[in-house]
């Protein structure tokens, strides 16, 4: 169970189905150190866990259930902003309404190797939200 891009350890999860459109595959997988969401079987993973993800191994900044997805979904999308705009707003979207401070999370978020500069993603979404 690896990044396939940098080789670090993943956490996989079952994609809900409102948030499949935004979703590489119906089973996703989130890279602890690039944050990049792949499809399961790409990191190694045949089998998705029901259970929901406990995604603070990625980070402690990630709340539980779908708002910890939705947003798992959006770091996904931050590496290409212009590209995944609507998805981006949506998977906000989701996640407010599910009980997440999105910026409150992006301003907590720790991640010095994200695939995506993480200061001028959250600078970028200040001025598109």
């Amino acid at each position: 169970m690896a990044c396939p891009h940098c080789s670090s350890s993943v956490v996989a999860f079952a994609v809900p189905s409102d948030l499949r459109e935004h979703a590489p595959a119906d089973g996703a997988a989130i890279c602890t150190r690039c944050l990049r969401v792949v499809p399961a079987v790409d990191a190694g993973i045949e089998a998705v866990p029901a259970d929901p993800p406990d995604l603070s191994a990625v980070d402690p900044a990630f709340p539980g259930g779908d708002a910890g997805i939705a947003l798992a979904l959006l770091c996904g999308h931050l590496e290409s902003f212009a590209l995944s705009r609507a998805s981006i707003e949506a998977l906000v979207a989701h996640a407010e309404r599910e009980g997440a401070d999105v910026f409150a999370f992006l301003d907590r978020l720790d991640a010095p190797d994200a695939a995506f500069d993480l200061d001028r993603r959250r600078t970028a979404l200040l001025d598109l939200l």
